[in-house]
């Protein structure tokens, strides 16, 4: 699969193979296969500086090291937000 972003700031149509339409808002991502890159419709919105292509595996891979630590280790439970069970529960 291949990552698709929509590099204006109005949503868009993408035209891909066999008919089909992707959807994309402002600064939106989408995946696309293989296949459907070489599509003519597609590529004229690439060079038009519209769509940026991106490889799947160096995107996965940026997203996963901005990750990194953005989420507490809560295991489920949230902590207490300042704020403490009193008497018999």
């Amino acid at each position: 699969m291949k990552i698709i972003r929509n590099k204006s700031h109005t949503p868009i149509r993408v035209p891909l193979p066999r008919g089909k339409v992707l959807h994309l808002g402002p600064s939106q991502e989408g995946k696309i296969s293989h296949n459907d890159v070489d599509h003519e419709p597609l590529q004229r919105l690439v060079e038009g500086d519209v769509l940026e292509i991106i490889d799947d595996q160096s995107a996965a891979a940026a997203t996963h090291d901005q990750d990194k630590g953005s989420h507490a280790n809560t295991h489920g439970h949230h902590p207490a937000a300042g704020s403490q069970t009193r008497g018999d529960r």
